[in-house]
């Protein structure tokens, strides 16, 4: 298994898996704890699959993100409407694609 393979399945762990309906209600806020508890879980989770390296700087870039400021800015860049009925699928999948993206990053920047 490639590192990137490991990272894919230690995010769609932390970030579906071991994600609580209360740390997904209140995550948005940097001031709420359950932003912090989800983000401690994600930088675990990846310490374990790409190391602690790793593991602390996309536990950062995943508190950041799901802030929803990175998402809501590409929505309105990208002129996605916020209010339509697939605004909620668009939003999940925009998110996902951006972890995802920066989780390759990482790995490209990094290994070698």
């Amino acid at each position: 298994m490639t590192l990137f393979e490991r990272g894919l399945i230690a995010h769609l762990i932390a970030d579906w898996l071991l994600q609580s309906d209360w740390m997904a209600a209140n995550k948005n806020s940097l001031l709420h704890p359950a932003a912090w508890v989800h983000a401690g879980i994600y930088g675990l989770v990846m310490w374990i699959a790409v190391g602690w390296q790793g593991g602390v700087v996309l536990g950062v870039l995943h508190l950041l993100i799901d802030t929803r400021v990175p998402l809501n800015w590409w929505q309105r860049v990208c002129r996605q409407g916020q209010n339509s009925t697939t605004a909620v699928h668009v939003a999940i999948w925009t998110d996902q694609a951006i972890h995802i993206i920066l989780l390759g990053l990482w790995l490209a920047w990094t290994v070698n």
